[in-house]
Formats: structure tokens, sequence, C-alpha cells
């Protein structure tokens, strides 16, 4: 008799039986995305309506979002909503950048994230999360989403920037949930389309944060430039070293160096960060899970002690993070803007219209999962993972600008999850009440409070 208890389902907004009022739908948009949608969003193909700002198409068509972000990917740039949101914190770095500016940006960092260079870091994410872990010996409460940010800040510092970042990783952690809270929100300003040069209450706020990371990255590049001139032959050959030197007329200005150095040092590890707290969260509520990805990681680590052949030899703990990704997928929205009107099937996509293809909802809609609400990882495990539709499940968006680190991301996560199960049991309490805001990333208000034992 199959006495496996029924899948866990973790907590999310239910969708809206009733459309929002004007005022309602700008707090919302304000206070948590996630709480807009209604029921037919996850049962249509799209929604095309008029909405405040304009046009609005929510595409949920897999066919249809292929079409938007790559066979006609060259008629759609950034939403403008999306960009008056994230411009003033990434300015010209990879995720905000268009046309001629995105390109160069792409083709300088393409070399550190070739499946060479991610197998070289694989040794370090390893030692930055064995020293990590020590935290938990004790025992002990510990707030998860909180450890994770630390977690893979460290594994990004190391890797991408050799630890080299100017500024303590503590304080950095402090002021990056500020940023997010600040400065990464919708302003209903924003919804409104209103100028750019009409103040947003919620980013003057934010100025002196982002004041904060601005210098974090002058300071940093500083220091290896003078590095660089002192000793080129022992500094490091990294990310940041790899940037420097693609500055220059045919390359990148210094300003998207800068641009892109806080694009990664700000975002590039939140994402991780995110997800990694929601799969343990997740293998918590769900015991059964859990036991089954302790014995497939116990018997990965007494066989192969090298970390780049992990992500492979752990299809259980892989389908785990990649279940984890759909339910709170860490960049829930991908926004774009039709260039020139034009028509898919019977769908007319207008010029300016807002075109939303969002994680959030594509990962939780009823006509492409199986009880989607659900926490089930045999959904990816071998043989079902292939069933699954490309332009369904996009954690990391699809197209020309899929992440760059999406390889690196998954890496990290295997090596960090390996790592912290075969030593550790990280429990949920009656603290334990996390529900998902969207703040840029899925995250957990109230944090993840936990119980960590020590696994025997």
């Amino acid at each position: 008799m199959d006495t496996q208890p029924a899948p866990f389902v973790p907590p999310a907004p239910k969708p809206r039986t009733t459309p929002p009022s004007t005022l309602e739908m700008m707090r919302i948009v304000y206070r948590n995305p996630l709480e807009l949608w209604g029921e037919h969003t996850y049962n249509e193909p799209w929604i095309s309506a008029n909405g405040v700002g304009g046009h609005l198409i929510v595409a949920n068509d897999p066919g249809l979002i292929k079409h938007v972000l790559i066979d006609n990917a060259k008629n759609y740039k950034m939403a403008t909503v999306r960009q008056m949101i994230l411009r003033p914190i990434l300015r010209d770095g990879l995720l905000t950048a268009e046309g001629e500016v995105w390109k160069r940006s792409r083709k300088a960092m393409a070399p550190v994230f070739t499946p060479r260079h991610i197998f070289g870091f694989a040794e370090p994410m390893l030692r930055r999360t064995m020293q990590f872990v020590t935290r938990y010996e004790s025992g002990g409460m510990s707030d998860i989403a909180h450890d994770m940010t630390l977690l893979t800040y460290d594994i990004l510092a190391e890797t991408l920037f050799s630890d080299e970042i100017s500024g303590e990783p503590g304080s950095f952690e402090k002021q990056i949930d500020r940023l997010f809270e600040t400065m990464g929100r919708v302003d209903p300003l924003d919804l409104l389309r209103a100028p750019e040069w009409l103040p947003r209450l919620t980013r003057i706020r934010g100025r002196k944060t982002m004041a904060y990371f601005r210098k974090i990255v002058t300071d940093t590049v500083k220091m290896r430039e003078e590095r660089l001139k002192r000793d080129p032959d022992t500094a490091p050959q990294d990310f940041l070293t790899l940037l420097l030197r693609a500055e220059g007329p045919d390359g990148l200005t210094r300003a998207e160096v800068e641009d892109n150095i806080i694009t990664f040092i700000g975002a590039g590890h939140e994402t991780t960060a995110r997800a990694l707290g929601w799969t343990l969260y997740l293998l918590a509520e769900a015991p059964w899970e859990r036991e089954r990805i302790e014995r497939e990681i116990d018997a990965v680590l007494a066989r192969e002690p090298d970390p780049t052949k992990w992500l492979d030899a752990m299809p259980f703990t892989r389908a785990a993070f990649e279940e984890a990704l759909r339910l709170y997928p860490p960049a829930p929205s991908i926004n774009r803007e039709p260039i020139e009107t034009e028509t898919w099937n019977d769908l007319v996509l207008p010029k300016r219209a807002a075109v939303l293809v969002m994680p959030w909802v594509v990962h939780r809609h009823r006509k492409l999962w199986d009880r989607p609400d659900a926490f089930m990882p045999e959904r990816f495990h071998p043989g079902n993972r292939e069933k699954i539709d490309r332009f369904q499940y996009l954690p990391f968006g699809a197209g020309p600008r899929i992440c760059i680190g999406a390889s690196f991301a998954m890496q990290e996560a295997i090596i960090a999850l390996a790592i912290m199960l075969s030593r550790f049991r990280f429990d949920v309490t009656a603290e334990t009440k996390p529900w998902p805001v969207q703040k840029l990333t899925t995250q957990p208000q109230g944090g993840l409070p936990m119980q960590v034992t020590r696994r025997v």
C-alpha cells in the first residue's frame, strides 16, 4: 500500500475572484504584485485588456512566450515600467542595458560563464559552503533566508571577485534588503507611466542605500586597478579583471564596467539565495522528500569527491531545487513592450503595450501543470523533466537575454544543498510562516526562521 502523504501545498496568494478597483490595484502592486492576479489569469492562454497605464497582455501560452522572447524578439524591448524601477539601480548593467550596450556587456562577460570556468568555481563554492555551515554546529534557531543571502554573497565574492570587494558582508546584507525595499518596488507613478522627472517617494528613501553600493563599486574597482598596476602577474584573472580589461574604445565604458559590477554584486547572488531558502523550507514541510534526498547525497558524497560531478549525480536533489524554482521563481516577472504592433494567431499585440511573461503565473497555470500549487519534485525526475515544454518553465528566462549565470547558479545550489543537507536538518517551527512577496525577487516576508540540528 502506498503510504506517502499527500503533496505539501506551500503558501501562495489565492487567485482573485473579483477585479480590484484602480486604487486597490495600485496598493496591491506596491505592496505585493503576486496578489493581483485573478483566477482567469491562471486558466487562459493569454489575457488582453486595457489597464491603468495602457494596454496589458499577460502571455501564458508557451508558443506565445516563445514568439515574444525568441522568434520575434527583435520587435520587443524592455518594458518601460520595468526600466523605471531597475535603471535607477543598475543603469547600464546587463539586466537593464539594451541594444549595442547590452551586446558589448554580454560579449565581455561570456568567457567567465563558459563550462570550463564554471567547473573551476566548484572548489571555491565547496570550500565556502563548508566554512559557512560551521555556524550550525551548535544547533538552534536561525533565519535561513538571511543565512542564504550571506552564503551566496560569500561564494560570489570569492568566485567572481577573488574576495576583493570593498565593504563588510554583514553591512552589505542589511543594505541589500533596504535597496529592494525602496528602490526595487513598483511606484504608483510607474504604473501611470508618469514622466521620469516626477519624484518617486519610494526611491527618494533609497538614495542613501544606492550611494552606499556605488561607493563599494568605486572602491572595489580602485583596489583592483592598483593591484593590476602594482603586480599584474599575480592579480586574479576573475570577473572583475575581465571587465576592467574589456574597458576601452571598442569595449565597455568605465560607467558600464561599474554598472555591471553593481548588477552582479547587488542581484547576482540574491536570486540563488532566495531559491536555496525556499528549497530548504519546502523540504522541511515534505520530510519524505527530504529523506530521499539525504540518501542520495550521502551515497554520492561517499563515492564522488569531485563537486563538478554532483549536479548530474544528484537528480533528486536537483529536482527539488527545480521544483522550488517553479513554485517560487526568483524573478517572478519578465516584462516586454512591442516596438511595432503585430499579431500572433488571433492576438493583437499593440505597440507600447505591456507584455508580461510571468514565471509566477506560468509555473502555476492550471492548463500547463498537474496540481500546480503542490510541491512535487517528481515532475523534474529523469523521464519526467524531458516532457516539460521549454517555455512553460522559465526560472532563468529564455531567448537572447536568458540569465548568463544560470549554469553557475545551478552548480552553486547543488553544492550548497549537498553540504548543508549531508550534515544538518532544517525544520519548521511555529514561527515559520513565510509569505511570498515580489520585490524584484520572490522573497519570504518575515524571513525563514528554522530549527537547525546536526544529523546523526
